[in-house]
């Protein structure tokens, strides 16, 4: 499986263009039904790793869904990837280094790199714990996008 084409070698959603991409992962609560992973860990129900799908080049995206008392079942850390937890629904709670850190919905959660983490949705929770995470790393982002062009005559297409 190469990057940009999806577990059975095809984008069943995507619709490449160019510039950019267009892929549906479909609504939280539809989540749970999808089964995805990365190479090195074990496929599990409620993962989808959106990069693994899409052409992208300086950020990941993984869209998670877990249902109570299901939890991730390894910790990890990363040497240069940044990653960002932002929750949908639900609530769980995040192993940060040595800290347990509840989430709920709203909840953002910013991971640095060497930061070991692993995340559960709480027992007693009736709803999933969504979340998307988005990953990125290398070189550092500036504080303002001052890669951007703007053009403010240009009229808008609606």
């Amino acid at each position: 499986m190469g990057r940009g084409v999806g577990l059975w070698g095809v984008r069943p959603y995507a619709r490449s263009m160019t510039g950019y991409e267009v892929l549906n992962v479909g609504a939280p609560d539809a989540w749970r039904s999808h089964v995805g992973g990365f190479d090195v860990f074990p496929l599990r129900e409620g993962r989808r790793v959106v990069d693994h799908e899409m052409d992208m080049q300086y950020i990941g995206m993984t869209v998670n869904s877990l249902v109570a008392g299901e939890e991730c079942g390894y910790w990890h850390k990363h040497s240069a990837t940044e990653e960002l937890y932002i929750f949908l629904a639900g609530k769980g709670q995040m192993g940060l280094n040595d800290d347990v850190v509840d989430v709920v919905a709203g909840s953002v959660v910013r991971v640095s790199p060497e930061t070991w983490i692993t995340w559960r949705c709480d027992p007693s929770e009736a709803k999933e714990l969504q979340w998307i995470c988005v990953r990125s790393g290398g070189t550092d982002l500036p504080e303002n996008p001052t890669d951007a062009a703007v053009d403010f005559d240009r009229a808008m297409p609606w």
